[in-house]
């Protein structure tokens, strides 16, 4: 079996329009480095035909491997899927719709080969977007700087290399509300940044919408900083204080002798204190459910084809790449 050395993720939701050009300018790319390659194919409930095209596109070139999942778990699930299937020494990761050049990887592939574990590439512009997602996406950025508890790296994607020991470190993390681009800074390695020119769409609109960004945003603050869990702690203790100085309040009055509806003062106390224990310990129940984070309808061209998804284990994939050549190798 030949060693994998590079491996390109990329997410795709209908972009039937946009893979041919993506493939055609991949295979440019791969053709031009002297170590094997693969292009992993994340379809991601896509409606448009995207998978029976990536199945052509793997019946011309062989290098070019799909995975389809069940239905839309989401861009950073589909990445995920991706990372747990890919089999490169080095792991680049973009997005399916040609904002992110696949000349660019060639870049980080350098910086890789410097000894770099992660570079990511950082947007010296926006091609092609509005002025209203340029002005949310710096308000995020300086938001996550501010309440965030480690140094996420600002104008960055998941546009990015990843060396192998940095990809087994992350997808081990299987948690629910998966930031990447957090979660490749918190693991640490040593990393660098690159600066590129983002280019404009290729073809069609998209996918990230209004709600969908801001759900986004929801998940990297809530993920990689303390302040959602502080807020909602010392709510709680208010709340709580609240009701026990109502229930004083209540004595006072019986004892005074003023007038009170009979049972009220139970009621709203019980009602308030518990209300502060609910509010202290709210948002803990989706990692608790244990579910898979996505799962596989069906592949081709991947070592592993799993019926009930969550990637494949890390012993799984030992062993695949024993029978295989080291990847100790230097780089």
């Amino acid at each position: 079996m030949t060693e994998i050395h590079y491996s390109f993720v990329i997410p795709v939701l209908n972009e039937q329009e946009t893979l041919p050009e993506l493939i055609r300018r991949l295979q440019t790319v791969m053709d031009g480095l002297a170590e094997p390659s693969e292009v992993v194919l994340v379809d991601d409930g896509s409606t448009d035909g995207s998978y029976d095209l990536m199945l052509d596109l793997h019946r011309r070139d062989p290098r070019v491997k799909a995975l389809r999942l069940t239905r839309n778990f989401g861009h950073q699930m589909a990445i995920t899927a991706g990372l747990d299937h890919a089999l490169g020494r080095a792991v680049i990761i973009m997005d399916g719709d040609l904002q992110d050049p696949p000349e660019v990887a060639l870049e980080l592939i350098q910086r890789w080969r410097e000894g770099y574990d992660v570079v990511y590439a950082v947007r010296a512009t926006r091609s092609g977007e509005s002025w209203l997602k340029r002005r949310t996406a710096k308000a995020f950025y300086r938001l996550m700087s501010r309440l965030g508890d480690i140094d996420i790296p600002q104008e960055t994607g998941d546009f990015r290399l990843v060396d192998r020991q940095a990809v087994d470190a992350v997808t081990a993390m299987r948690e629910h509300r998966r930031y990447l681009r957090g979660m490749f800074a918190w693991v640490g390695y040593r990393q660098t940044g690159l600066a590129y020119e983002r280019d404009a769409r290729y073809a069609g609109k998209t996918k990230f919408s209004l709600g969908r960004m801001v759900a986004f945003a929801i998940d990297g603050i809530v993920s990689f900083s303390e302040a959602p869990l502080r807020i909602a702690l010392a709510g709680g203790f208010v709340v709580s204080a609240l009701s026990f100085l109502l229930g004083v309040v209540a004595v006072v009055l019986k004892f005074a002798g003023l007038y009170t509806v009979p049972g009220w003062a139970s009621i709203a106390v019980g009602v308030a204190f518990f209300s502060g224990v609910q509010l202290s310990v709210t948002g803990v129940h989706e990692e608790v459910k244990h579910r898979p984070l996505y799962l596989v309808r069906d592949s081709v061209g991947l070592a592993f084809t799993q019926a009930r998804g969550d990637g494949i284990t890390h012993q799984q994939l030992d062993l695949f790449r024993d029978a295989g050549a080291s990847t100790a190798s230097p780089r």
